[in-house]
């Protein structure tokens, strides 16, 4: 059974059925694609087949060895940007810059140079070969087997800042923070190595690399976050920190074995940002007010949930920064220590050694503390240790991984804490999540009755319009730029707490604290950052579908 290139390929009298045949054997196994298989055997010519995959793509196909682009076109791209992505500027054709490339995944590069040049941009696909000319010829730069032999030797030689890999590895730092990223994904397969940056929590594809540029990226990665560069079978986590452009960075990574080779996730966070107050964290006066007095009270346990990346240690923090005086004593337990703030007495776990979060709340108990922070809960040694601090005066604070906050009482008590000790010691349960918020380039349009219903309103109690996302150069054509969170809030009544003692299943639990007020949910807050203009409707419902 022939694929859609193939059937071009005979389509074109480039191939036969035979030869057809002949490559789709040669792709068994799954190790090399059908253009490698026709290129392997020699069944036709490489202008031929990159024709044909032109067409496949939908891109138009150019001959670089035919014709020269002019200067004022090859200044329309900074160089760097040229030789670093691979591409070509080559004409003007219907008010787009034309710019060649020599593979159809390449045309992501056209959504993020249409911002560097500030006009349309347009691939078309050349051969490899052709291409490697071309850019020796306009560039002074082959990227073929030379290059990459010097970066590998380059990448082993040390950390001279003239290697190639270490000038890649530098510029992938540098592209993160200048577009506010939180994480960098590295994944190679499929021919090349791709690189992925998290913006206001969505992923955008940033580069595409040679496929023999892996293995070096790889090493030099490891070697600075202190991995075992040989080992390439198993997960590994590391650390690395950073000076880049007078910003401290500490850059949590992590490698995972794949099916195409190892994939690096690193998680950045600048240690020079201004940490938020409570008064920036998009709190409503009323929320505000509730969160100032659930963390006033001198004791017991203040829980904040929600997924990975949701802003819980930000909230914490937060907090913390609030009750930071001269006469209060304040002593954390985190993994890793995200923020150095003074007056805090902050103790870095360290599971290798021992150092784990039960050990560090048992000896800080000792240190005669006002208040605790454990970064989180994880087991029932370290909910029993917490919760018995709580019960004997110690205000505490901490997260757990729930998806909503009721669920964080029935999940202590599925670790193993016994439901009148949870009933007991929880004040208050945060739960969180990050919505995009509008940038200012964002447009006031009518809503429809069906999208305030999505929200949990009213059409009838909606008076004003909403805002919805437009694009501009500030938030490169996203029409969204930074974060705010939304909050469900739930206190700890008396009644909650005899409902939790009982064991009352959770969504009968949910149910009677909305009733009595005890819960504000999620979409609640969301539909107030939508009238007032933050958010959008389409981000709140991204993060909680359900209506409370």
């Amino acid at each position: 059974m022939s694929s859609e290139l193939g059937e071009i390929l005979i389509a074109s009298g480039a191939l036969t059925d035979a030869q057809l045949r002949e490559a789709m054997s040669h792709t068994r196994g799954g190790d090399r694609t059908l253009a490698e298989a026709v290129l392997d055997l020699s069944l036709c010519d490489e202008s031929s087949l990159f024709r044909a995959i032109a067409k496949q793509n939908g891109m138009p196909f150019v001959d670089l060895d035919k014709g020269k682009p002019n200067a004022a076109i090859l200044a329309r791209v900074p160089s760097e940007v040229a030789t670093d992505q691979g591409i070509l500027p080559l004409m003007e054709k219907g008010g787009k810059l034309v710019v060649a490339v020599d593979d159809p995944f390449k045309r992501i590069i056209a959504d993020q140079l249409s911002f560097v040049i500030g006009g349309e941009v347009a691939c078309a696909l050349s051969t490899p070969s052709a291409h490697k000319r071309a850019m020796q010829r306009f560039y002074g730069v082959s990227g073929g087997e030379e290059n990459v032999a010097a970066a590998m030797s380059s990448s082993s030689d040390g950390d001279g800042d003239d290697a190639p890999i270490v000038r890649l590895v530098t510029r992938m730092f540098s592209d993160a923070l200048a577009m506010r990223a939180s994480d960098i994904h590295v994944e190679p397969g499929h021919g090349r190595v791709r690189v992925r940056y998290r913006v206001d929590g969505m992923l955008r594809d940033m580069a595409e690399h040679p496929e023999h540029l892996g293995a070096p990226l790889m090493s030099r990665l490891k070697i600075m976050a202190r991995m075992d560069i040989a080992e390439k079978r198993k997960p590994q986590d590391g650390r690395i920190g950073l000076t880049i452009s007078g910003r401290s960075i500490d850059v949590r990574a992590s490698i995972l074995p794949a099916n195409h080779g190892e994939t690096m996730v690193m998680r950045l966070l600048d240690r020079t940002a201004n940490l938020m107050s409570l008064r920036d964290l998009g709190f409503s006066s009323e929320d505000n007010a509730w969160f100032k007095k659930v963390i006033s009270r001198p004791n017991g346990i203040v829980l904040v949930t929600g997924p990975t990346g949701s802003g819980k240690t930000t909230t914490l923090y937060a907090a913390l920064q609030e009750l930071n005086r001269s006469d209060v004593k304040i002593i954390t337990a985190e993994d890793p220590v995200e923020y150095h703030i003074s007056g805090l007495n902050q103790v870095q776990v360290f599971d290798k050694i021992g150092l784990s979060f039960a050990r560090i709340l048992k000896a800080m108990l000792r240190c005669a503390p006002n208040i605790i922070l454990v970064g989180e809960i994880r087991d029932l040694e370290t909910a029993e240790i917490a919760i018995q601090a709580a019960l004997t005066g110690h205000l505490v604070f901490s997260t757990l991984h729930t998806n909503d906050a009721p669920s964080a009482l029935t999940r202590l008590s599925d670790l193993g804490v016994k439901p009148f000790l949870v009933s007991a010691s929880v004040n208050a349960v945060l739960a969180q999540r990050l919505v995009r918020r509008l940038c200012s380039c964002a447009k006031s349009y009518d809503p429809d009755p069906t999208e305030i219903e999505s929200i949990g309103l009213e059409p009838a109690s909606v008076t004003g319009q909403f805002r919805g996302p437009v694009g501009c150069r500030e938030c490169e054509g996203s029409g969204y730029r930074g974060r705010v969170a939304l909050y469900e809030r739930l206190f700890m009544d008396s009644n909650l707490r005899d409902m939790t003692f009982r064991e009352t299943p959770l969504d009968e639990l949910r149910s009677s604290a909305l009733s009595t007020g005890a819960l504000r949910g999620l979409i609640r807050d969301g539909a107030r950052k939508v009238t007032e203009g933050v958010t959008t409707v389409t981000e709140v419902l991204r993060v909680c579908r359900r209506k409370d």
